[in-house]
């Protein structure tokens, strides 16, 4: 064995004597229960008055708990931070003030336990806020040793941050970065206020199909299953715009849904096969009320979860006031790379062999691409959208890679379409909904033709949803917004893998 295997061996030994001295002495190393009366945040609040006297303090008997996370031994005494997900506090106990069972503990306490605490409010000489123990319980004994960070003078030493381990063992993530918990705790707030913004306005909360015997409703590859008692392949949802758009046929006029998605694509910073998305749908309303709502809702966001408008990501500080910038999808493309694929719209079989020069002099390598519109948007990839850096809404796509969008009237080869744009990623996707269930067969079609062609990633023929819709569906405008993304910007969060609890990672 290495040196470092050697060390975490006998760390590892030494920890489970010191279980086996406290199971030995008949304690409870994992009680059932602790009656906590309070925590470590309102203990600081209401005792300690430092902000006004540095010197003033209600001394008074409290029960909290937490995990250990330093401990300083001194003769028979010890000094013991304990954190809670409020805060953090001192605790100090010694043999005289703690009964013989309770300094057993003390003795056999490491980093890492969780205890229950008894005592009363002091400071110490050096002003520091403490419980002086009376009484001390183990929790639940630290047998697999947390990473220990270091903390002076407002710097963090030794920190954890190997992305790996801390994205494959979040529980030792959330436990010595606090920073990575408040990350989640806005996106709970994001995801509260979503929901506080659409009701407030009429909007439903509906719940829709995970598991689908179509995959459609998004261009995307599916992870597929089956279920042995129907004995039939089933697939796991990609998007839920089918489902909602059937709840808007049968009357409902504002719903919405926040659903997990799953798409059977790459890994990326910008990427995870399970996703979150708000899924929103109005009748009698296009994709202009959705820019509206696309606007408001996020200024309203960050003023109730920031509570500012401008927010720093990365190098760039990221101005949310309305108006956004509005720029069509091929203009800006001709803009950006030189490219300018304006000329092909009308083509009914575009070439590809055109569009991958074209690609190649703007100097993107698109070769792998098998269809006309995959170049295009590889190009709109990798020379538009890194400087897509302020909101912006890019509109006016081509209705060959739109097949769920209405066409702009008196021109039948662009559609009512936009996708929001900030800090370089599409932060969603709405529409002017197809509602003609003619056009709708024959668009679902043409994406049929597309995957013929070689595209990897094309939308299915759903024909219950065609019948759906000759029942017949109001004008509609429908619009989602990737969560995780929007969480990214709130947060300042670099990778979708950081915004994301338990992120799928390959098997060790």
């Amino acid at each position: 064995m290495s040196d470092v295997e050697v060390s975490q061996s006998a760390l590892l030994k030494a920890r489970e004597e010191k279980y086996n001295a406290i199971k030995e002495a008949n304690i409870a190393v994992y009680p059932n229960r602790f009656d906590r009366q309070i925590q470590i945040k309102k203990i600081r609040d209401d005792y300690f008055k430092l902000d006004t006297d540095p010197r003033e303090v209600i001394e008074t008997d409290v029960a909290t708990a937490g995990r250990i996370m330093s401990k300083r031994t001194m003769g028979k005494a010890a000094f013991i931070e304990i954190r809670d997900e409020t805060g953090q506090i001192q605790l100090y106990g010694n043999n005289k003030g703690l009964s013989e069972e309770d300094y057993l503990v003390l003795k056999n306490l490491d980093l890492g336990d969780i205890i229950g605490i008894e005592g009363h409010t002091f400071l110490t000489k050096t002003q520091e806020p403490s419980i002086h123990a009376k009484s001390l319980k183990i929790l639940s004994k630290n047998l697999s040793p947390i990473p220990v960070v270091k903390e002076k003078d407002g710097k963090v030493f030794d920190a954890f941050s190997d992305v790996e381990t801390r994205y494959r063992k979040r529980y030792l993530d959330l436990i010595v970065n606090p920073q990575v918990k408040e990350t989640f705790e806005i996106r709970s707030k994001i995801i509260h206020e979503l929901r506080n913004f659409l009701i407030d306005r009429g909007f439903l909360e509906v719940e829709t199909p995970m598991m689908q015997s179509v995959a459609s409703g998004a261009a995307a590859r599916p992870f597929e299953t089956y279920h042995n008692t129907l004995e039939m392949p089933l697939f796991l949802r990609i998007a839920p715009e089918l489902y909602l758009k059937r709840l808007i046929i049968g009357g409902f006029e504002k719903v919405f849904e926040i659903n997990r998605n799953f798409r059977n694509e790459g890994i990326s910073k910008k990427h995870n096969p399970e996703f979150t998305m708000i899924e929103l749908y109005q009748a009698y309303a296009d994709y202009q009320d959705m820019m509206k709502i696309t606007e408001s809702m996020v200024v309203y966001l960050a003023d109730r979860v920031l509570g500012s408008r401008q927010m720093p990501y990365g190098n760039e500080m990221i101005d949310l006031s309305p108006p956004w910038k509005k720029q069509p999808y091929l203009d800006i493309i001709a803009e950006k790379s030189g490219a300018d694929f304006r000329e092909f719209l009308e083509d009914e079989n575009p070439p590809v062999a055109e569009a991958k020069s074209m690609a190649q002099a703007a100097g993107v390598n698109a070769e792998k691409c098998k269809t006309f519109w995959e170049v295009v948007d590889e190009v709109f990839s990798e020379k538009v959208e890194p400087e897509l850096i302020q909101p912006i809404f890019i509109t006016e796509f081509p209705k060959a890679i739109s097949p769920l969008a209405k066409s702009i009237p008196g021109n039948e080869f662009l559609v009512e379409r936009f996708e929001p744009y900030i800090t370089g990623r599409e932060m969603g996707n709405a529409f002017s909904e197809l509602n003609d269930p003619f056009d709708q067969k024959e668009r679902f079609t043409q994406q049929q033709k597309m995957e013929q062609d070689g595209a990897e990633e094309t939308m299915a023929i759903d024909e219950d949803y065609i019948e759906a819709l000759r029942v017949g569906m109001p004008p509609t405008g429908g619009l989602g917004i990737g969560i995780d993304r929007l969480v990214m910007l709130f947060t300042n969060s670099p990778s979708i893998r950081d915004v994301i609890l338990f992120p799928l990672l390959r098997k060790r």
